[in-house]
Order: C-alpha cells, then structure tokens, then sequence
C-alpha cells in the first residue's frame, strides 16, 4: 500500500480548476491509499472555521468522502492556513499534525515540515510568522468579526505577495543550514516539506551522512503528489485532467 503526500494548493473560490483536480484526486488516487498528508497551505487563506467559502466547504465535504471510505488524513498548518482548527478536522475526519513531526512509515523515518521555518534569511517573515503562531495573538484575531478578519487576511496576501516579489530568489528559498540543523536534531536521513513550491529532490550530506531533502510542488498549473511506500517513493506531477504525466 502506498501514502500520498501534497502541499500548496492554496484552494478558494477563484481557483475551480484546482478545486475540480484535487477533488478528482480524492476520488481516485487518494481513495485508493493507506494515508493522504497535505503539507499545508490546503487554503490560500483561512480565518476561521467559521468563515469557509464555497470552495472551502466543497474541498472539507471531499476530504469527509475520503475519510468515511477508510482512507486516514492528515493536514499540517501552512503559512496561508495556520488558524485550521477543531471544527475544520471534525468536519473533514482529518487530524490535524504539528509543524515538524517525525512520521515512522514502512519502516522509514521521515522528518515533515510545511518548509516556511526553514527560509530563515527571509528575517522579517520569520518575525511575522512567530507573530501569527502565538496562541495569544490568534484568540484575539479569532475574536474580531468575520467581515473584519477577512478584509486583514487579504490585506496580508497582497503585503505578502508583493514581499515575495521583492526578495532574492536564494532569500525565499530555505537556508541550508536550517535544512542541516533540522535533520541533526530530529536524527533522520530524509525531510519533506512543501512552501517553496520548487519541487525536486535534492541529495545532501550532513555530519559525513547522505540525507535527503524531497520538496513538493503547488498545484497552481498541475498537481503535485509524493506516493510513499515500502518500495520506495517517486515524486509526480499531475496533469490538470488528473492523470500522471
């Protein structure tokens, strides 16, 4: 049997098609797994489980189809979904995971992350995001009205958008040290993370050990999938119909 892993598809209403492929995906590929792990930002943005949008809803409903079949789901916070909640697993049937985790499958650890911790040359991200993660700031920023938070929440996507546009390229990637220190610690060989939306496989050592580092891709164009099993993985692209390339 096999494991899936996807990240970044950055799901709302002004995207269908994206909705369209993930949703096709749940149904085939996904429903034929041991386990779907969506590596974070599942949402391009999310305020509340309160406040889904319609594509929300439809994406939520599809991940309950997946999870009443059988199939385990796990979703991480990503950097555009980090207020997922209580409500959004209980709805979904998904659990929700902590940012990192070490995850023992086939007989292989794997260190998973959502990735944005690892950009660490990207200073004032890093500053924003220990802001955002503060249990303290999110009851507050969960208190306000839905209207009220929606209009913040675009108001960041368009600061961050034009952040990103402003960086170097090697500032928005993740620093190589960060991937050194992570792999240390936590004692694995191999890391998995999405966020950079540059999908590869890269081959590294760190203290005199062959590691490595996968990256998933976003499914902006195309999808994006990791299949991980006692045979190995192999990272994929999906056509936007849905089927491999």
């Amino acid at each position: 049997m096999t494991s899936l892993f996807i990240s970044d598809l950055h799901l709302d209403s002004s995207r269908p098609a994206i909705l369209t492929q993930f949703l096709d995906f749940l149904a085939g590929d996904a429903a034929r797994a041991d386990a779907l792990y969506i590596l974070g930002d599942l949402f391009e943005s999310w305020v509340g489980d309160d406040d889904a949008d319609p594509a929300q809803r439809a994406a939520t409903a599809g991940l309950r189809t997946l999870t009443a079949g059988g199939v385990s789901c796990f979703v991480m916070h990503g950097n555009r979904d980090f207020l997922l909640g209580p409500r959004f697993a209980a709805d979904s049937g998904a659990e929700l995971l902590p940012d990192p985790v070490i995850l023992t499958l086939y007989g292989r650890r794997l260190l998973v992350m959502h990735g944005d911790a690892l950009c660490t040359d990207d200073a004032a991200y890093q500053r924003l995001r220990a802001t955002v993660r503060d249990p303290d700031w999110q009851r507050r920023f969960l208190a306000l009205p839905a209207k009220a938070r929606r209009s913040l929440a675009d108001a960041a996507r368009s600061g961050s958008r034009a952040h990103t546009a402003a960086l170097d390229e090697a500032i928005a990637d993740v620093n190589a040290d960060s991937v050194a220190t992570v792999l240390r610690t936590a004692g694995t060989d191999t890391l998995l993370h999405g966020h950079t939306h540059r999908p590869a496989i890269h081959a590294l050592e760190v203290d005199g050990r062959e590691r490595t580092r996968i990256v998933l891709g976003d499914w902006y164009e195309q999808g994006s999938v990791l299949s991980f099993s006692a045979a190995g993985y192999a990272l994929r692209t999906l056509a936007r119909s849905g089927t491999p390339e």
